[in-house]
């Protein structure tokens, strides 16, 4: 096949390739793959195996084929078939080497999140137990000291708790409404307590069970029952 044969050839084959992907010219392939014109015209020449790799992959993508299907596409001279044979162990030995290199780094990178994970969570636990010190310490002995004792009132093992609720305060959990408060109901926030009685929204409730919230959400909501007369009496 004479150079002019071989350039009218791969012409009609990459006119075709053009029309599959809905581009209109070689201006616009050329400006749509980033390959510059000079190479496509080496492409249509023969002289395919010389482009770069890059270049190679550029056209596969936009021209939405494998890379495989662009490499069978087009004719060489014989006087470039072992160019070609080169170009083409050249092109698979990257691929495969992009491939490896990418595995390898997702791994390491998985790797290291693993540890991070690791090395958060016992920075965590170290210090909830170190907040929690006073109590870890002092409660074993009062609860004993409790079932022993039932004449022992429950006012004093309260500041024992305490830096269980400093802990949580710690960690934005924030406690809504006290026990016994007197509030207008609202159902977003309040669930009423079975056999209570009913309420409608802005009724004055009790709360019996305080409700959480956490990071600006609300975690439960407080336990409440309808005001009853002898209690707004007292």
């Amino acid at each position: 096949m004479n150079p002019s044969t071989t350039y009218l050839s791969n012409q009609q084959k990459l006119q075709q390739l053009m029309q599959q992907a809905d581009i209109v010219n070689f201006e616009q392939l050329s400006q749509l793959s980033g390959v510059s014109q000079w190479q496509l015209n080496r492409l249509l020449t023969g002289l395919f195996p010389k482009l770069p790799i890059t270049d190679l992959l550029k056209l596969s993508q936009v021209l939405k084929i494998s890379l495989e299907q662009l490499l069978l596409q087009f004719e060489t001279t014989e006087s470039l078939s072992e160019d070609w044979e080169i170009a083409s162990q050249d092109i698979s030995a990257n691929i495969d080497s992009n491939a490896v290199s990418l595995q390898q780094e997702y791994q390491q990178l998985q790797q290291k999140l693993e540890e991070q994970e690791k090395q958060l969570e016992k920075e965590f636990q170290g210090s909830s137990i170190a907040a929690l010190e006073s109590w870890l310490l002092q409660w074993p002995t009062a609860a004993i000291v409790a079932q022993k004792n039932p004449e022992i009132s429950a006012v004093k093992l309260l500041p024992l708790v305490k830096p269980i609720f400093e802990l949580l305060k710690q960690w934005g959990l924030e406690m809504k409404g006290s026990v016994g408060e007197v509030v207008p109901y609202d159902p977003q926030f309040h669930q009423l307590l079975e056999g209570g009685g009913p309420a409608e929204p802005g009724d004055p409730v009790i709360i019996r069970y305080v409700g959480y919230g956490h990071d600006h959400k609300l975690l439960y909501r407080a336990k409440v029952s309808p005001v009853k007369k002898e209690e707004t009496t007292t």
